[in-house]
């Protein structure tokens, strides 16, 4: 099944001068969750409703990671675009997005490096809005460089998170424990919203999608009974 971030790794694969050579980027992987066959979680991608939609502002060779959690976030939330970023350009679509009157646009960023003006701490939208969270996704020094260089995000409001809970995710380590991959961004914005079910979803989907990935990296049995796998069943898709 395609989605935003499936078609716009599409789009950069095919304007790739040279393979793209990640570290385990050789290996054969499932072409609906970027996993070793052997250990493909397609029949895990679970099925919930949201009324929070999620943009996801990539950097460059972002979605052709196949440790990026961009990916599971459109697999989750029907309402998910992604764009490319670029210092000099923007895509027309993404300034169409942000100025639908539908939307409550929210950039989503530590409001320790933004001027305390711009920074909430709270969702609240108003009546016939629907809250848009846009994500910066890369690398947390590429994150702030797409922050600082991209003024049509300017006038929006910054959305900062101070969550208790430290990353849980292995694949893509930062250098600080209080950063957060992706989907981890993702999951806490729906609790702000109030789509409850939502952020738990993608919570444990993030867990399966870690579990599978790191099990294929060192060639682990799969226990679809243990607590990762049962936490996320209850929202996966009768056959």
């Amino acid at each position: 099944m395609s989605h935003a971030v499936s078609r716009l790794r599409a789009q950069r694969l095919a304007r790739a001068v040279r393979p793209f050579l990640n570290r385990g980027s050789r290996a054969e992987r499932c072409p609906g969750c970027r996993v070793i066959p052997q250990y493909c979680l397609c029949a895990w991608r679970p099925a919930v409703a949201a009324k929070s939609a999620m943009c996801l502002l990539m950097h460059d060779v972002e979605p052709m990671k196949p440790s990026n959690t961009g990916w599971l976030i459109a697999d989750v939330i029907e309402d998910t675009t992604a764009f490319a970023w670029s210092r000099t350009e923007v895509d027309p679509d993404l300034l169409t997005l942000l100025s639908d009157p539908q939307w409550q646009p929210y950039i989503v960023f530590p409001g320790e490096f933004v001027a305390p003006q711009r920074v909430v701490s709270e969702v609240i939208v108003a009546q016939g809005k629907r809250p848009l969270f846009i994500l910066l996704d890369g690398t947390w020094s590429e994150a702030r460089k797409m922050f600082r260089k991209s003024p049509y995000l300017e006038h929006l409001p910054v959305l900062s998170l101070a969550p208790e809970q430290l990353s849980r995710y292995m694949l893509r380590r930062s250098k600080r424990d209080d950063h957060f991959c992706t989907a981890e961004v993702a999951a806490l914005c729906l609790e702000l919203a109030g789509d409850l079910v939502a952020s738990e979803v993608l919570d444990a989907y993030l867990d399966v999608f870690s579990t599978h990935y790191l099990a294929a990296k060192f060639q682990l049995a799969l226990d679809p009974a243990d607590i990762v796998h049962t936490r996320l069943a209850p929202y996966i898709p009768a056959v």
